[in-house]
């Protein structure tokens, strides 16, 4: 039953022959199966679980016939670890979530849908159990997201053929969900609703051709509308969103007619949402699902035209930095838009701790790919500098950050700012220029000692007065006086200036891995040698408050830690030596 057609491994630098390969650039293909048998369209929506507890990552594909649960901790020999098939009908419309070790199924199709399958994963790779597939909650649902212990399941049929727009289940018991409430309780104008993002309960609606409504699940199991988004440019069939970490701006998507563009949105004021801007790699493109995997990047599922990964550091100005086309039959890679611009891929998997990808193409099957942009985005370098390109996110400490050798070119104009998009603010203490063209550079506002707050609430602004014909450098240092050790990140942009680059210098490292990101529950901690010396692990909200410390043993280099009952949200993660720190941002939920 199982069919694997081909393994491959190459680096894509630029379009290649895609009659032999893919066309992608800034990706790596680690490799291709397909298991499900036949021509034409065979998959639907996916899922990506870490088993924790083995150390193994799966990939979860949805296909006309079933799920598949699939090995992926080797990227480049994915296995069929299990497979369950679907009852009675086919399954185009095939979503999955999980929570904890239980994978929740449900599928959009006409005749032979069975309602809600819950599957208990725990037993991978060998097999999965099948715990419930009953109509006792409903018949039908188009999608699905998981936030907390609830389970929010848009386009409800029940099995007596009436529907809801939205329902929210609690999963306090996981293999027996329990309805909380259905949306049109409380607001029954919305006819239906296609795809949901939620976070600390609050909703992001994507309402097909109503628009985009948004809401709070109150702790009284009731809905508040908080605001919406009914009218703005390339507007379609409302299919999709993801949200920023930092809550500012969310990706929204329209799928139908064909061809709408990517829209990016300030959400900071949700009775005012206002769209920054709009894009697409090509006009014809057709985004179908959106993942945003930190505040700079966010990745896009396009039919078509396959993976793409688009900076948003400046939510004006997106860039697509990197892309791989897994339907080289069309697309405008291959400027070849016959057939359906329905057929390619309709979804990934972005959130394994090794950060491969997992994606699923329509037609042609898993796809185990990463980028090295997103692999790597943190520099770790001891007595160099790396360059980091203009309006791109750099990590620093709080302590005598140095974003080392700000190049400015002979035809910029005067400024540049520097702002923090970290979790918590900065208290600087002093700013110094330094350098062989320093006297060139001038801080003109806020006068120092000050905050910088994150998410562009204050920026810090640098005037370049070029006095002569030439390209000028110099050091920007920062120092804190709160002395408090979590990183920070920073965007440096050009106002005006056509490019610059920015370097920064950083110490050596733990080699630190936390995972699964987001968390429940638990977070597994691994690091190198500690090199003899004692360290200390903290965990630290958005405050910069520490919820959990713990001694590290120098003979060790993994740990468990129960994170269960902290409140949901962005935490920093700090493993400190004599010598050596390191920071990761995790996300518990």
């Amino acid at each position: 039953m199982k069919k694997i057609y081909i393994l491959l491994l190459f680096v894509c630098l630029s379009i290649v022959n895609v009659s032999a390969q893919f066309a992608c650039s800034n990706f790596t293909l680690l490799s291709n199966i397909s298991p499900e048998v036949g021509g034409g369209i065979k998959y639907s929506g996916c899922w990506g679980w870490t088993d924790t507890l083995n150390d193994r990552e799966y990939g979860i594909a949805g296909s006309t016939t079933g799920t598949y649960f699939v090995d992926v901790t080797n990227p480049y020999t994915p296995t069929v670890s299990a497979f369950y098939p679907a009852v009675n009908g086919n399954g185009n419309w095939r979503e999955m979530k999980s929570y904890k070790n239980y994978l929740y199924v449900v599928n959009d199709n006409g005749a032979g849908t069975l309602g809600l399958q819950i599957f208990d994963m725990s037993t991978l790779p060998t097999t999965v159990t099948l715990v419930s597939q009953n109509m006792d909650l409903f018949r039908r649902g188009h999608a699905a997201w998981i936030d907390g212990d609830k389970l929010y399941v848009s386009g409800i049929t029940y099995s007596n053929n009436t529907t809801s727009s939205l329902d929210v289940y609690s999963l306090a018991t996981p293999t027996a969900p329990v309805l909380l409430r259905r949306l049109n309780q409380d607001y029954n104008f919305i006819t239906y609703v296609h795809d949901s993002f939620v976070r600390n309960d609050t909703v992001f609606a994507s309402c097909g051709y109503q628009g985009l409504y948004v809401f709070k699940f109150n702790s009284n199991n009731t809905f508040t509308q908080l605001g919406s988004l009914t009218s703005y440019p390339g507007s379609g069939y409302n299919h999709a969103t993801a949200l920023t970490p930092n809550g500012q701006n969310l990706i929204m998507l329209d799928e139908v007619p064909a061809s709408l563009p990517i829209k990016v949105l300030d959400v900071t004021n949700l009775s005012n949402i206002v769209v920054t801007a709009t894009a697409n790699q090509f006009p014809q493109t057709t985004p179908h699902n959106p993942w945003m995997v930190n505040s700079r990047y966010v990745f896009i599922s396009a039919y078509q035209d396959g993976t793409q990964l688009w900076d948003i550091s400046n939510p004006n100005a997106p860039v697509m930095s990197g892309y791989f086309d897994t339907y080289p039959a069309g697309g405008g890679n291959n400027n070849n838009w016959s057939g359906s611009a329905y057929n390619g891929q309709w979804g990934l998997y972005p959130y394994f701790p090794s950060k491969n990808i997992f994606a699923l193409d329509r037609n042609n099957g898993i796809f185990m790919i990463n980028t090295h942009l997103f692999a790597n985005p943190e520099i770790n370098i001891v007595g160099n500098s790396t360059n980091i390109p203009d309006g791109s996110v750099a990590t620093g400490t709080t302590n005598n950050t140095d974003f080392g050798s700000v190049v400015i070119p002979t035809n910029a104009t005067n400024n540049f700012v520097i702002q923090n998009t970290g979790l918590g603010s900065l208290n600087v203490s002093a700013i110094t220029i330094t350098g062989a063209d320093a006297s060139q550079f001038s801080i003109v506002t806020p006068a120092s000692p000050f905050t910088i707050t994150p998410s562009g609430a204050q920026i810090l602004g640098v005037k370049f007065t070029p006095s002569s014909i030439g390209t000028k450098t110099a050091m920007i240092n920062i120092s804190s006086n709160d002395n408090n050790e979590a990183s920070y990140d920073f965007v440096v942009s050009g106002l005006g200036i056509s490019s610059s680059n920015v370097m920064v210098n950083t110490s050596n490292n733990f080699d630190l891995v936390v995972y699964p990101n987001p968390a429940s529950d638990h977070l597994i901690i691994k690091y190198n040698d500690i090199k003899a010396q004692d360290a200390t692990l903290k965990l630290m909200n958005s405050l910069g408050q520490v919820v959990i410390e713990e001694s590290l043993s120098k003979d060790c280099c993994s740990k468990d830690l129960n994170v269960e009952g902290l409140p949901k949200g962005i935490y920093l993660l700090q493993i400190k030596g004599k010598t050596l720190s390191e920071v990761k941002k995790v996300m518990i939920y």
